[in-house]
């Protein structure tokens, strides 16, 4: 879209609240899958093709405000941020990274839950996503519910400053091959190229988000090793390839993920602002 046709705070926040929860809830099965292929505890064990819809509420209670802060931040950053357009995608970088720091405050909490879901982690003791934060609450109290922050935050970063500069990148390339504004659908296009390519590359970071956050050891009472550390024990333990663990299915999701999240994004506010 154009500096012209900038969409509203308040149309962002829709927006993005429509297209966190459309991407999040279409792909959760895909998702599962590749949570439990990068799971310590083995595919099979972790659930393998079984119950792919665990821990769908805390994606429901999640999706829509971590989106909607993410393009809340973003859309207004790429409007405000000082620089002259020739750094546009340093301006998306910085954009970007910031939307992705405000979300997460939101959904790592709802990340944690799904992950141990995903991964049956807690076993019986936990049927739904509402019994497994309160035994999340219960056995590690608040700070439980931000463990894999540093992680999260570590992959979201590289992750978005990767898409959002080339999505911005290729929206203008094609919007001037074709002399007009884009339709959602070709934004989409654009959104799953740059998507995919994102996801393949940071794959290794999301391995390691997904190990902290199963990680259940008290960290009151044991010493949890940084993530240089358990960067290194799972390339000397298991291999190279268990930090590409998942990495098909991460690609393909995000790839199709990223059509539908930007696409529905770029839908919505086309529509909210009565645009063509």
């Amino acid at each position: 879209m154009s500096a012209q046709s900038s969409p509203t705070f308040y149309q962002s926040l829709a927006a993005g609240g429509l297209a966190g929860t459309a991407v999040d809830l279409l792909f959760f099965p895909i998702d599962t899958v590749k949570t439990r292929l990068q799971s310590s505890q083995g595919f099979i064990s972790a659930g393998g093709f079984k119950g792919v819809y665990k821990g769908v509420g805390s994606v429901v209670v999640g999706s829509a405000p971590g989106a909607a802060v993410f393009f809340c931040t973003y859309d207004t950053l790429k409007k405000t941020i000082p620089l002259p357009s020739e750094y546009a995608p340093v301006t998306h970088m910085i954009a970007a990274s910031m939307g992705e720091v405000a979300a997460c405050s939101i959904r790592v909490p709802t990340e944690v839950i799904k992950t141990r879901m995903q991964t049956s982690t807690y076993g019986a003791a936990a049927q739904s996503s509402l019994t497994a934060a309160r035994l999340v609450m219960s056995t590690q109290g608040i700070r439980g519910f931000y463990r894999g922050y540093g992680s999260t935050i570590m992959r979201e970063i590289p992750f978005t400053s990767l898409q959002f500069p080339l999505y911005e990148l290729l929206k203008n390339r094609l919007a001037r091959i074709l002399d007009r504004p884009l339709h959602a659908y070709e934004a989409a296009v654009c959104g799953s190229f740059s998507g995919g390519v994102a996801a393949a590359l940071t794959t290794p970071l999301d391995v390691l988000k997904t190990r902290v956050m199963l990680d259940l050891r008290d960290s009151a009472k044991h010493a949890q090793p940084s993530l240089a550390t358990r960067f290194r024990e799972i390339y000397t333990v298991e291999g190279p390839k268990a930090l590409f663990a998942g990495v098909v299915p991460r690609t393909l999701w995000i790839s199709a993920g990223g059509a539908v999240f930007l696409g529905v994004y770029e839908w919505a506010v086309h529509s909210l602002m009565g645009s063509p």
